[in-house]
């Protein structure tokens, strides 16, 4: 069984407003320091084959389904 990491996270430029109003709320709530807050996206997923089809088959689910490639970018790792 292999167990590969999908990241899904905004391209440069492209509004995240669930960051945004993250770090709001975190001000807000006294934290301080803070720099950008960004939101990402996390898929763990087990496929039954070798690494380098599971990785080729996460890119394809990312491609067909998980990912916006105009608004978004993706890695896929094994973990």
């Amino acid at each position: 069984m292999t167990v590969i990491e999908i990241r899904i996270e905004l391209k440069k430029g492209v509004a995240d407003p669930e960051g945004k109003n993250t770090r709001k709320t975190l001000e807000s709530l006294g934290f301080q320091g803070l720099g950008e807050v960004r939101s990402v996206k996390l898929f763990e997923v087990e496929l039954d084959m070798p690494a380098d089809k599971a990785v080729a088959a996460g890119e394809e689910m990312c491609r067909k389904l998980l990912a916006n490639p105009v608004i978004q970018n993706y890695k896929v790792s094994v973990r």
